[in-house]
């Protein structure tokens, strides 16, 4: 796979441009669905974007992704191949500590659209972002201007997406912004083994935490939720942190619990249990 994955490094660099066509919309609907739209990519897009792929990476394309700029077919399935390679050995393995990360976002993202609409909702967003309506501004590599004509704006968290947000090159493409998720400092204290902090998970008290949780909500709220003490409540929701149960995410001077794939799957694989004991 690292040689692989090296072969990546031309059309992916560190910084500055790299083709809109490696993220297509169907990524939305997961992996498969993308590298199937990617697979589809027009011949006359693919020529147009590895061409200005060329002068900005300071020096000639490998063979075969000039190759492909041509219409080589085969090309473009090698490169799928890649892709789905790379996915399954450094994304995949770690995809529940993504997916934790982007759904705490969302639901921070979501909490503000319904406190306080758009306005609340682009406040919220990353510090390198800044809201001064009618525009949004962010820190970004080059100098450009993004108008919207009507067409709305697609936010997108991302956890690989770091300092700067993403955004496509070709203005006629949806308008899509995609901005870093916040990352959890390194702990200061050893990190509680997982098994060991499964081992606490008994009693009441917390399952009342898990279910109280639901789509987000803040320590002050889980106590009230759950009837515990503000000091319960963020003590509970600690060892379910550790345990890999939820995600914290800091807003203002609040922090907002949300359940990871883990804890959900845990919540309904109880619940499903409880089902069949009753019956």
């Amino acid at each position: 796979m690292n040689g692989e994955a090296r072969l990546l490094a031309p059309l992916v660099p560190s910084r500055g441009y790299f083709p809109d066509f490696l993220t297509p919309a169907e990524g939305l609907l997961g992996m498969d669905e993308a590298l199937a739209a990617l697979r589809e990519t027009p011949a006359a897009r693919l020529h147009a974007e590895l061409a200005r792929l060329a002068p900005a990476a300071g020096r000639p394309l490998p063979a075969w992704i000039r190759a492909m700029a041509d219409g080589e077919t085969r090309s473009l399935g090698r490169l799928a191949g890649i892709l789905q390679r790379y996915h399954d050995a450094a994304v995949a393995p770690y995809w529940h500590r993504v997916q934790s990360r982007i759904e705490a976002d969302r639901a921070a993202r979501g909490r503000a659209l319904l406190d306080g609409g758009a306005d609340r909702l682009l406040t919220s967003l990353p510090p390198m972002m800044r809201w001064r309506a009618p525009v949004l501004e962010a820190e970004y590599p080059v100098d450009r201007d993004l108008y919207l004509g009507g067409r709305g704006l697609l936010l997108l968290p991302s956890y690989f997406c770091r300092r700067t947000p993403v955004t496509f090159y070709d203005p006629d493409l949806t308008p899509v912004l995609v901005y870093p998720v916040e990352h959890p400092a390194p702990r200061l204290t050893p990190q509680v083994p997982a098994a060991r902090s499964l081992g606490r998970l008994v009693g009441q008290t917390r399952s009342a935490i898990l279910q109280g949780i639901g789509v987000g909500c803040t320590t002050s709220e889980l106590a009230r939720r759950v009837d515990v003490s503000l000091a319960s409540a963020s003590q509970h929701a600690t060892v379910l942190r550790d345990a890999g149960l939820l995600s914290t995410l800091r807003q203002g001077n609040a922090v907002l619990h949300t359940l990871t794939p883990l804890g959900a799957a845990l919540l309904r694989g109880g619940a499903q249990l409880d089902g069949s004991t009753a019956s």
